[in-house]
């Protein structure tokens, strides 16, 4: 405190991030010993965590996006659930079903995958409508309810969602509903030409020896709840709230869109954007934290209009359209 009264412009002596950076800089340097570059998608996902936010993954096939989820959950000492969504799962699969017991003569609850900490659903557009669905409920309250009886999640609870674009074979677009519950969408770019040359070389030198033997777990369930309740102390001020709103209410105005964003939406760049101030430092939001968040936030909650798809315009392109029109606070 005496730090503070000598140097107002001293924020960081406010909340100590300290330990929450360190812990964030070993997660990456872990991942390091086996993913090359994805500097974007691992950020996004940490953020999430902290966040307590679930992320959707998009990428075509190959580009890592579940080694990546899978290492990242082997950095926290949490139970961990790989669901592989396939055109016949049904929901009894992922959220478990009543069985009759012959000792008892009741039928019994037997939890299905969805119990777990870190869920990897791996290929969630693979899915029909009817599945996919059964997740909206523990996604968005952190409970499974069977037979009339609650069953709630143990924290940390997230869902880590891979997806292939919806162009490939075989895939079935998400409900809007379903892709409001995802904090974040990320999309996985092909490596460049000097990150392939690494993998190769990666692959090489690890002569077959098995990539999670590499990972040593970094968190806790108890140091994850301590560091989410951290980002919820991190400092916004009245006009970047202003600031979160007016972009979010002009993607509902837009004449380059069918629909626009929720609520929600809102409310995911708000807490996302304390995480990345908190990972780099920080105890108070600026605008540039905003700017950087909203684009995986807002990308899979708008639906360009028919004539801007024809045309080929992204929705990221609207989303920096956006961004570019509200002023920003000072």
């Amino acid at each position: 405190m005496e730090d503070t009264q000598e140097n107002p412009l001293e924020f960081n002596s406010r909340i100590d991030l300290k330990n929450l950076q360190e812990a964030t800089e070993r997660i990456k340097t872990e991942l390091g010993k086996v993913i090359v570059g994805q500097h974007d998608m691992l950020e996004m996902l940490i953020i999430s965590i902290l966040s307590n936010g679930h992320s959707l993954i998009e990428g075509v096939p190959g580009v890592a996006k579940t080694l990546t989820a899978k290492l990242l959950a082997k950095t926290m000492s949490v139970d961990f659930s790989r669901i592989q969504f396939t055109p016949d799962l049904m929901p009894s699969d992922i959220l478990g079903t009543s069985i009759f017991n012959v000792k008892t003569n009741e039928f019994e609850f037997k939890k299905g995958p969805v119990f777990s900490n870190i869920i990897l659903i791996d290929e969630i557009n693979r899915a029909p409508a009817k599945t996919q669905a059964a997740l909206f409920e523990v996604m968005e309250e952190r409970q499974v309810t069977m037979d009339g009886i609650k069953y709630e999640m143990k924290p940390p609870f997230l869902v880590f969602a891979t997806q292939n674009p919806v162009e490939q074979e075989g895939t079935y677009a998400l409900p809007e509903a379903q892709l409001d519950r995802f904090l974040f969408k990320i999309n996985v770019p092909y490596p460049s030409l000097e990150e392939e040359i690494r993998i190769l070389e990666n692959e090489h030198n690890r002569m077959d020896r098995l990539v999670l033997e590499n990972i040593s777990p970094i968190l806790n369930a108890q140091e994850i709840a301590e560091y989410q309740d951290t980002i919820k102390q991190i400092i916004i001020e009245s006009n970047l709230l202003k600031y979160i709103a007016a972009i979010v209410d002009n993607t509902r105005s837009n004449s380059n869109l069918y629909l626009g964003a929720s609520p929600r939406a809102s409310l995911a760049i708000m807490n996302a954007s304390k995480a990345l101030a908190a990972i780099n430092g920080r105890d108070f939001v600026t605008p540039d934290d905003i700017k950087k968040i909203a684009p995986s936030v807002l990308r899979h909650r708008i639906m360009l209009t028919p004539e801007r798809e024809m045309e080929g315009i992204t929705a990221d392109k609207v989303v920096q359209q956006i961004i570019e029109t509200i002023e920003i606070p000072r």
